[in-house]
């Protein structure tokens, strides 16, 4: 499966991520899709011919693959999570003989594109099966449950309870969803409902912890058939640099954004200590999760009006004009790509809008959560996606187009190619785009009054911006150092939930609402922990995409602050973007990066600059505050 989230999968070609248990009967790879013996004796042609036929055998199980993924998240029935596990066995059990069998050509004189397929190869599957049947088939089992499991996550309340999570249409539902709990935690002020919310929505997640191991057990043993010491080490492959200077890689990038971090939780913590008294919020301490606006304290822009710097200097209530003008799914998402198109990309396929969802069907379970999609891999591309006329969905759609986009501008490669230079490339495209919509561009569509110009106002709007992506840097390391933690053994089963907030308070400087312990399974509240999702990519699209940001604001040829840029009908921008798009996975990331920026390396000085006018407002105001956790 490739649906991509918005927060969402691609490392190399993830595994699906709501499949439910399968039927008893153990699925059977057709014959026609059985690998070919290699010789004896290989030669470059064989190799060749080898890659060939396992391109065309990917092409028919992925898209059987995901034809059924992509009806079992629009449909979760028994019958259709069945029918998607049965896709995603059959496509583990092939490409772990797959990779087997690539052995043999290890070793020859074989040009740059072959040798790379080689390699992407042996990361096809995010969670490699075990050879072993039964094996194979409990791991497949285990994947589907835990995906169905949070898709279905709902919570019960007390009668009378959350009156802020339910809608005028719904206020008489007795259980509430993700989407309904999460509007508590962004609109209510009250602390103790917030608590409820919280409580709510990370009680879904305890019946998941012992499948949750089996699965690290399995995935485990799959990844060291092929030759990584777990799981972790599997997904850190991704990256054309060896496992230890990508890990070195990561934090640099996090040293030099660290202070910025550093100085807006002082702030914002110190602004959260007035509304809700120290007795909640403490000086020098970790801020409680639920006060951040964000079910997972990732994001905390919908705190904006407890924090913001500079009352009554302009309006950025995106919220209020989206509906006012009556904006409504389609509306936005044909306001999305009208972004790209202004840039010379093509339009969307007709069959983009015939297939996608944009709004929560009333008559059955779906998987709400975000994802973009190209079904069978020849520019089917969709969007799943249940759509609030909101200013943070008017940027997520943003983000799934540029999967699409992307998907769309690669689809012509071998199978193998079509991902992103790395996972964070994915991740990045279409928030880099998400820059350019600048207060002005907003108010040039009639969605902000006016477009805030003045010292103050700047401080504002980098105040609501950095909200979202200097907030989400730490919680974009903390899920896979987790992970990493848990599949080498360093973190036990019966640790997991200690060193998930353990490392929550050393990186995020957040701490749960109320007393967790063992009996917990926090992190599987977290969608990308039960669909087997790599986040680690969220953390590096955050920097890529001011890198990105920077690259084309020069190619557009803006003078001025960074934050004032937009490529908006750009067609040189443009170009430059749909160079690197192109490209896919057949060349090494940095080679990307090249294309797009003119540079090989990952440089968070773009974001550093971006928000320069926000950290020296920042260091003044925390002056007296006591800083840190």
């Amino acid at each position: 499966m490739r649906p991509l989230h918005a927060i969402a999968p691609l490392l190399c070609l993830p595994v699906l991520s709501s499949i439910a248990c399968g039927p008893k009967e153990e699925p059977r790879v057709p014959p026609t899709l059985t690998v070919a013996a290699a010789p004896k004796k290989v030669t470059p042609d064989d190799a060749k011919a080898f890659l060939a036929r396992v391109d065309a055998d990917l092409r028919r199980l992925w898209v059987a693959r995901d034809q059924a993924g992509w009806v079992s998240q629009n449909f979760i029935t028994d019958d259709t999570e069945a029918l998607a596990a049965n896709g995603e066995e059959a496509t583990a059990e092939y490409v772990t003989r797959a990779i087997a069998e690539s052995q043999a050509f290890r070793g020859l004189a074989l040009d740059p594109p072959a040798q790379r397929q080689l390699h992407l190869l042996t990361l096809a599957q995010v969670v490699p099966a075990p050879s072993d049947a039964k094996e194979r088939k409990a791991l497949a089992e285990i994947q589907s449950w835990m995906g169905s499991a949070y898709g279905k996550g709902k919570y019960c309340p007390p009668k009378g309870k959350l009156p802020t999570a339910r809608g005028e249409k719904d206020k008489d539902r007795e259980c509430l969803k993700l989407d309904d709990l999460s509007r508590a935690l962004k609109k209510s002020r009250d602390y103790d409902e917030l608590t409820e919310a919280w409580r709510g929505w990370h009680a879904i997640s305890p019946p998941m912890k012992d499948r949750f191991s089996r699965y690290v057990e399995l995935g485990n043993k799959g990844a060291k058939e092929i030759g990584f010491t777990d799981l972790g080490a599997l997904w850190r492959a991704g990256y054309d640099m060896s496992a230890a200077d990508f890990e070195a890689d990561i934090e640099r990038l996090w040293t030099e954004t660290k202070p910025l971090y550093d100085e807006l939780h002082c702030y914002v913590r110190a602004k959260l200590r007035r509304k809700y008294g120290k007795d909640r919020v403490a000086d020098g301490a970790p801020i409680p999760a639920h006060l951040l606006g964000n079910m997972w304290a990732q994001e905390w822009q919908n705190v904006y009006d407890l924090v913001e710097p500079y009352p009554n200097q302009g309006s950025l209530d995106v919220d209020k004009q989206l509906k006012d003008k009556k904006y409504d799914a389609v509306k936005m998402v044909k306001l999305g790509e009208s972004f790209f198109t202004s840039l010379g990309l093509d339009p969307l396929p007709k069959t983009f809008w015939d297939r996608s969802l944009f709004t929560r069907p009333k008559d059955r379970e779906v998987v709400c959560h975000a994802s973009a999609w190209d079904v069978t891999w020849q520019d089917d591309v969709r969007m799943k996606m249940c759509i609030e006329p909101t200013e943070d969905d008017l940027i997520t759609i943003h983000h799934e187009l540029g999967h699409d986009y992307y998907f769309h501008y690669y689809h012509r490669l071998p199978m193998l190619f079509q991902q992103g230079a790395n996972d964070g490339f994915h991740e990045g495209i279409g928030d880099t785009l998400a820059l350019s919509v600048t207060p002005q561009y907003l108010k040039n569509l009639g969605l902000l009054a006016d477009a805030p110009s003045n010292p103050k106002a700047q401080v504002n709007v980098q105040m609501k911006m950095a909200l979202d992506k200097i907030a989400f840097l730490p919680f974009g390391l903390v899920i896979d150092k987790w992970r990493w933690d848990v599949f080498s053994g360093k973190t036990p089963k019966e640790k997991y939930n200690a060193s998930w907030w353990e490392l929550r308070k050393k990186y995020q400087g957040v701490a749960p609402p109320v007393e967790r312990s063992e009996a917990d399974f926090d992190p599987g509240a977290k969608y990308h922990v039960p669909a087997s999702v790599p986040y680690i990519r969220y953390f590096l699209a955050r920097v890529y995409q001011f890198q990105f940001h920077r690259a084309l604001c020069k190619a557009a040829g803006h003078k001025g602050p960074l934050d004032t840029c937009s490529i908006f009908g750009n067609k040189e921008a443009g170009s430059r973007l749909r160079a690197m798009l192109e490209l896919g996975a057949s060349k090494p990331w940095p080679e990307a990066m090249q294309a797009i920026s003119g540079e090989s390396k990952a440089d968070a000085g773009a974001l550093v600059e971006y928000f320069a006018p926000l950290l020296a407002f920042l260091k003044a105001e925390n002056k007296g505050e006591k800083c840190g956790w």
